[in-house]
């Protein structure tokens, strides 16, 4: 997949003109809030439905206007080095009206419901400086991140997820009420844990996929701290034990909280090295090179189910030395992905890749305003 057309109207400052880009590697620069970051926030609303930035749509519509509308034409193809499949382009939109709180989604001029129907077309991955929390932060980063694995490889996955949550509301409805309905809980609790294990389960296969390729990504850059770095994927609860008993064994510990503290949504993947967390033993640089990876082999996951990641890398320059950007730039031409690139300086291509150099376009923009150059 490829994003090779995009138009916005009243997205933040960005200039309701059409671009074209390459579906291969896209440089942006130009100066401080002149709509670099803008333009990848308005990519990932449609390979994600939502800013990576900012978490309301009122923050990105641009001021004094009520509606924001995104377009994109999506070329949706397994190139020669993907197996199967055909060229096809899909153009697909999302609008979003704030005065009626109404979000209205488009597949080839069709309306859709489910945002889950757009961002299929546009595997999006970004690497900003947030990014690298995914390792040091909490167990929602990583969740996170499997699950947007999980949603691309497991077909069905976000309508069991959805499912999912309906069944923890409602359980933490029940939890939440001073006197606890003890039957209508037991339903509940039958429903939820049926649920549970699905998505357990997909994510379990998912992980099980990445983890072979993250290894032999690690291994290819020959870091010196890879032979004791582990991976594992915890549930959410001992799965020593059934999740069912496991509810009914903490049920006095949940109705004190209040909700639901057992299962997929306490699910993490525990990053360890030497056998503590990468947090407490792994500097600064060696996270970041480890998250890099764990992004690549994402990518690589994806490649192996026929489908391409745009990868979107938002000012890498303030996080990542030359050798990183050049490792992660190499790996990106490597897995044949499309990439968008920002930077405030004039991009210099030959520092980023050695023979074979990509095809690439390089736009310069200011106060929204795009030229290619």
């Amino acid at each position: 997949m490829a994003l090779l057309k995009l138009q916005t109207q009243q997205f933040r400052n960005l200039a309701p003109v059409a671009l074209s880009f390459s579906p291969s590697v896209n440089l942006i620069y130009g100066a401080n809030g002149s709509g670099k970051s803008s333009l990848l926030e308005a990519i990932a609303y449609l390979g994600l439905g939502r800013s990576f930035r900012v978490n309301r749509h009122e923050a990105v519509v641009h001021h004094g206007s009520e509606s924001l509308t995104v377009f994109g034409e999506i070329l949706e193809t397994p190139t020669s080095t993907l197996p199967g499949g055909s060229s096809d382009i899909h153009r697909i939109g999302l609008s979003r009206d704030l005065t009626t709180k109404e979000t209205r989604l488009k597949v080839d001029g069709e309306r859709v419901r489910n945002l889950s129907a757009i961002a299929r077309h546009l595997p999006v991955s970004v690497i900003d400086p947030g990014t690298f929390d995914i390792v040091t932060g909490g167990p929602g980063k990583r969740r996170q991140f499997l699950d947007w694995s999980v949603f691309h490889v497991e077909h069905g996955f976000a309508s069991l997820w959805q499912q999912f949550q309906r069944a923890v509301s409602h359980r933490n409805k029940i939890l939440r009420n001073g006197r606890i309905d003890e039957s209508l809980l037991r339903i509940w609790d039958s429903q939820y844990v049926a649920l549970a294990n699905q998505v357990t389960e997909a994510r379990r296969r998912v992980f099980e996929q990445f983890q072979p390729l993250l290894q032999a990504v690690i291994s290819d850059v020959e870091v010196a701290w890879s032979d004791e770095l582990k991976f594992e994927f915890f549930p959410g609860w001992d799965r020593k034990a059934d999740l069912a008993e496991v509810l009914i064994n903490h049920r006095e510990q949940e109705a004190k909280m209040g909700h639901t503290l057992y299962g997929p949504n306490r699910a993490d993947v525990r990053v360890k090295f030497q056998g503590r967390p990468v947090a407490e033993t792994l500097s600064r640089g060696q996270q970041k090179t480890l998250v890099i990876l764990m992004k690549i082999a994402q990518g690589q996951l994806l490649r192996e189910h026929a489908r391409q990641c745009t990868f979107l890398l938002d000012d890498i320059n303030a996080e990542l030395d030359e050798a990183h950007r050049q490792m992660l730039a190499g790996k990106l031409r490597d897995l044949g992905s499309q990439v968008f690139i920002t930077s405030i300086e004039p991009p210099r291509p030959d520092l980023l890749w050695r023979d074979p150099m990509p095809d690439f376009k390089v736009f310069h923009v200011e106060h929204g305003d795009f030229t290619e150059e």
